[in-house]
């Protein structure tokens, strides 16, 4: 679990030129607002729970570190590192009740998801890029070939059976031809 964490409010993001990398400004109920460098999806706005530098997650102490050429006073944290269960890799947010500086509640507030629904990314309908194929026993490799030469033995026929039509056309029509 996580000791010193207090309620954040997003003022602004950035994007940085790092690929999804973003610099939130939060207000955090101090003189200045922090800098917080994270890949997490997060909109200005939103009551989050932070770990500013000098709080301690995991046993260890947050430190003030340079994430993507920027310097990053905190972390944004998700619902199992505050309240032990919820929404993982999410930032943990809250109603608006929660004020910036605020100590967060030990328990995820109800009437609400532990993280905003609108962040979790929308599930993808569309078809993959690439499919895993399944794998196959022999017997089942054995059958697939023996359909796939029926398969094409049955287009050579077809093949064979149009030409056959389409030279007795060409000799009837020859035929008709010498007659008049």
């Amino acid at each position: 679990m996580a000791t010193g964490l207090v309620v954040g409010l997003i003022v602004d993001v950035e994007p940085l030129k790092c690929e999804k990398l973003r610099k939130c400004i939060v207000d955090i109920g101090a003189e200045e607002p922090i800098n917080i460098v994270t890949n997490a999806s997060i909109v200005a706005g939103k009551r989050v729970v932070v770990a500013p530098v000098g709080a301690t997650v995991d046993g260890k102490p947050v430190k003030k570190a340079q994430v993507g050429g920027v310097s990053s006073e905190g972390m944004l944290c998700d619902a199992p590192l505050v309240w032990g269960k919820g929404s993982a890799n999410i930032p943990a947010t809250l109603p608006d009740q929660y004020q910036p500086g605020d100590e967060p509640p030990s328990e995820r507030p109800q009437g609400g998801p532990p993280s905003d629904a609108s962040e979790v990314p929308a599930v993808r309908t569309e078809k993959p890029l690439f499919e895993l194929k399944q794998k196959l026993s022999k017997e089942e490799k054995k059958a697939a070939a023996e359909a796939k030469k029926a398969e094409l033995a049955a287009k050579k026929a077809a093949r064979k059976a149009a030409q056959a039509d389409n030279d007795a056309v060409t000799d009837a029509t020859k035929v008709v031809q010498d007659l008049a």
